[in-house]
């Protein structure tokens, strides 16, 4: 993913569900063909499960409090005979708000083995349908959290929780049961095409675990952060943005185990939002095979606000561990790009981000609502006499209308004073135009938003109302279904203007409202994730107060032709890229993933068990170990990377054994090499992959290019030289055999782009006319000669020891992959191995021809071991994951333990 290679700009053409489903059963198709197991279902990962959970009154005994009574009585499905549970569930018309704070008051003990109540819970529209959709072709699988176990509620209106901890396992396994068994009255109305059911499984997570991680770091550190406000203008100045980290990573921990639970093989997982972003890693530690996505439905801020997240490194590698990380734009896909290129320093890869080897996809697909239900729910009965009572109360006046949670990103203030604005620009709309604004409660109380809400709608109608004309009627209240409906179908404008937003409903659904009646057009904030998919809605800057007011007046003068038109696209968008089209182009992208070369391949772990045996019973030995990312971890500073204390013991320990034979075959030069572990002597050293050699016991080194062709480097030199200046730091190290340009300290995105343009133009304008190749690696490119390279180094080791039994050889990059493809040919063929006389020892001091030998290897005796994921593309049989990883199984075939003796 090139920073600086402009997206197309093409559109891609727009698909139909059909043609996403057809897709889907064409891959299916494909995998089954093949011989890749796929179980047909599919695992969403959940905060919440999209029920709630509650005790129904005892009927005898110690009386408890009266349940709470429904928050949304119109949006609550009508059931006079709700059932209590206990092995099946019936939905009731409980409606629980997410963010509500459960009591303290604990339940008398004799109340644990009440029966339980299961309800809807509200929120999420968008995500719920889209995964409902899904039962037509994939068994649903939700994994979430059940929420606070409720008890009604006390007598000022308090909610009244059960503590987890005080649920027994009986009732947590008789509960369990109910909920796996629950089914939506959605889904029980839905039968068309529903060919599975959808099944919840619950986590559990203790209180504190449970409110530090979604009211503690998500609420006041991620949500803040993600939404371009650091937690520091939303929380109190003691706060600290590590304060809930640790709840944080036992909550996403208990999330991934529980996964693991329930993951059959051939299962596809998708992990949602940013509640979970540490769960990706986490399930690919328990499953390395597991097929997993991660969709962030918030947006996701530019590197320089992501990257002053204390924990960015392990967020960040947390999204890493997915196969894909999808968002709702192409531009938050590019700040997650650059924060990951930028803050950690990974390399990019085509179409995403490399981690060590694990290649994650980075997607984009936008979410939509499920347009067909609210089609059908615009049609309810009830809808339009509050319709014909708005036209009547508002006889004569333009309605612009809009509905917000009242919180700080979704911008009430500044749309009201962009309001005010329009009163003073544009007076001829005094006492012609109204503007109703409904608000909800916020996740967290703000009573200082509150309070200047209300002051700034009471400035507006005192300075532009009069007696028979108030300009603007705020309602801070959760509105009855039919009464919100009512409002979008009568709006002559909607005006949608957060500050920064994901997904944001609202807006979808007033173009579908005005499908019905009035066509009218739409004010819509840039800074939202669905703003690209209603390119025909007037999208302004919130901020520019100005822009708003004037875009108000051109929706409120727009020629009915102009809105007619403007119309019909939103109202295609709107249909086209629903909820359920969302959903199924999910799963044709995670399908997708599956075929790619880095998810096919894995390498297993390195088996300690038959390495210990084949070291134990082998009469000679070699070690051939890269320096770089593999005995020393990578340094952005070079000179830095020193070998430890533990690395040193088991060199020296190794090297000390007369039946081993121990090598160094790193990039580095022969001086540093000496310098940092020239005083192992019986250490054989290959510098400059393979252009330079020290044998065990000597100190002096041979130069194994003197006979080859070295003019070319002052050609490349003058070309790195060109980019050196163009590349603020970037610099040429010059060896005796290869010429290589860092650009380790530039910028990022710069220096790869940089490092793309010079590759290109040394392979098409001189690597063909000179016998030299370029190589691409960490953060550096490297000419070299054709002749030399550290499998030509594994070959004369090979032949200078055909007696040899055992080989481990361990490398971390592109360069290392010459040593596993020098040995590949001796790990599956148990066939007697014979190896020809490698360049540079062809031929004899008397000019005889040097024959070949007869190898001791046999494959149970090769252990190439690559270090990084498991899914990095290698031609290696074995992997670690890091460098420390090597020292320990090096001291543990020295020591027996794995320990340092240090």
């Amino acid at each position: 993913m090139d920073s600086f290679a402009a997206p197309s700009t093409s559109r891609s053409p727009v698909l139909s569900l059909d043609d996403v489903n057809k897709q889907v059963e064409i891959l299916t198709a494909e995998y089954a063909a093949k011989g890749i197991p796929l179980s047909g279902r599919i695992l969403h990962v959940t905060h919440y499960l999209p029920l709630t959970v509650s005790r129904t009154p005892s009927k005898s005994g110690v009386l408890s409090p009266p349940l709470t009574p429904p928050v949304r009585p119109a949006d609550a499905v009508a059931d006079p005979t709700v059932d209590a549970v206990t092995a099946s569930a019936t939905s009731d018309t409980l409606a629980s708000e997410p963010e509500s704070v459960s009591g303290n008051t604990q339940p008398p003990a004799t109340a644990l083995s009440d029966r339980w109540s299961l309800g809807p819970r509200w929120g999420h529209s968008a995500m719920v349908s889209g995964i409902q959709s899904l039962r037509a072709v994939h068994e649903q699988i939700v994994v979430g959290w059940t929420g606070d176990l409720e008890r009604g509620a006390t007598p000022s209106g308090e909610k009244v929780t059960v503590p987890t901890s005080s649920v027994s396992p009986t009732d947590r396994a008789e509960l369990e049961q109910a909920i796996r068994a629950y089914q939506p009255e959605d889904e029980k109305k839905d039968k068309e095409g529903a060919t599975t059911r959808t099944t919840y499984v619950p986590v559990w997570l203790e209180d504190n675990v449970a409110h530090g991680h979604y009211d503690g770091y998500c609420k006041t550190t991620l949500w803040p952060l993600f939404h371009y406000l650091l937690w520091q203008d939303v929380a109190t100045e003691s706060a600290s943005a590590d304060e809930h980290w640790s709840e944080y990573v036992a909550a996403n921990r208990v999330f991934a185990q529980r996964v693991a639970e329930v993951y059959c093989p051939g299962d596809l997982v998708w992990v949602h939002d940013y509640h979970l972003l540490l769960v990706p890693l986490l399930l690919r530690q328990l499953i390395p095979d597991a097929v997993t996505g991660l969709f962030v439905h918030t947006p996701f801020p530019s590197s320089e606000v992501f990257r002053c997240l204390p924990r960015r490194q392990e967020i960040l590698d947390g999204m890493l561990g997915a196969n894909l990380v999808c968002f709702q734009t192409y531009s938050y896909s590019r700040h997650f790009t650059s924060s990951c290129i930028r803050v950690c320093g990974y390399e990019s890869a085509a179409k995403g981000i490399d981690n060590q080897g694990h290649v994650t996809t980075v997607a984009h697909c936008p979410v939509g609502v499920d347009a067909v239900r609210i089609s059908k729910d615009l049609l309810r009965p009830g809808i339009q006499p509050k319709l014909e009572a708005l036209r009547t109360l508002y006889e004569g006046k333009k309605i612009i209308v809009a509905r917000d949670k009242l919180d700080v990103v979704k911008g009430v203030v500044q749309k009201l004073r962009a309001f005010e604005r329009l009163m003073q620009d544009y007076p001829e709309w005094i006492g012609k135009v109204v503007l109703i604004q409904v608000t909800s409660p916020a996740l967290t109380d703000s009573p200082k938003l509150e309070r200047q809400v209300s002051e700034l709608v009471a400035h507006i109608n005192g300075e532009f109302g009069a007696l028979d004309f108030v300009p603007v009627h705020h309602y801070h209240q959760t509105i009855k279904k039919d009464e919100f409906y009512a409002l979008l179908s009568v709006a002559d404008l909607a005006v949608i203007t957060p500050l920064r937003d994901g997904m944001n409903t609202t807006s979808m659904e007033f173009v579908l409202a005005q499908e019905l009646t009035n066509k009218s057009p739409l004010v819509l904030s840039e800074f939202m994730g669905i703003s690209s998919t209603m390119g025909e809605a007037l999208q302004v800057n919130p901020w520019d107060l100005g822009g708003v007011a004037a875009a108000i007046n051109n929706g409120l003068l727009m020629p009915k032709a102009e809105k007619l038109q403007r119309h019909a696209k939103l109202y295609k968008s709107v249909t086209t890229h629903t909820s359920h089209t969302w959903a199924a182009m999910l799963v044709h992208m995670l399908l997708a993933q599956i075929g790619t070369e880095h998810t096919a391949h894995s390498t297993p772990f390195l088996a300690k068990d038959r390495l210990h045996t084949a070291y134990a019973s082998a009469k000679r030995r070699l070690f051939l170990f890269d320096y770089d990312g593999t005995l020393a971890p990578i340094v952005k500073t070079p000179s830095m990377a020193v070998p430890s204390p533990e690395a040193l013991e088991a060199l020296e320990a190794l090297s000390a054994d007369p039946l081993n034979v121990v090598f160094i075959i790193s990039g580095r030069d022969s001086a540093f090499l000496e310098q940092h572990l020239g005083h192992l002597s019986k250490l054989g050293m290959s510098a400059e992959h393979g252009g330079f050699m020290r044998e065990p016991g000597q100190t002096t080194w041979s130069n194994l290019t003197e006979q080859l062709d070295m003019s070319w480097m002052a050609e490349v030199e003058e070309v790195f030289k060109y980019y050196t200046e163009r590349t603020t730091g970037s610099h040429i190290e010059i060896k005796k055999s290869s010429i290589t340009w860092h650009y380790r300290s530039s910028d990022p995105e710069w220096g790869l782009f940089q490092c793309h343009q010079c590759q290109d133009l040394l392979e098409n304008n001189l690597a063909h006319k000179r016998p030299i190749e370029v190589l691409v690696g960490k953060k550096n490119l490297e000419v070299r000669p054709l002749a030399v390279n550290k499998g030509e180094i594994v070959k004369r080791i090979l032949y200078n020891h055909p007696e040899a039994e055992f080989v481990f050889c361990a490398g971390d990059d592109k360069t290392d992959e010459d040593m596993f493809r020098a040995l590949a040919p001796y790990t599956t063929n148990s066939a007697l191995a014979v190896l020809e006389a490698p360049f540079g020892v062809s031929s004899s001091a008397d000019g005889q021809v040097t024959p070949p030998v007869e190898l001791a290897l046999r494959p149970e005796g090769v252990f190439s071991t690559a270090v990084g994921a498991s899914s990095k593309k290698t031609l290696a049989s074995w992997h670690v994951t890091t460098p420390h990883e090597v020292v320990e199984h090096m001291l543990g075939l020295v020591n027996g333990d794995g320990k340092s003796s240090l």
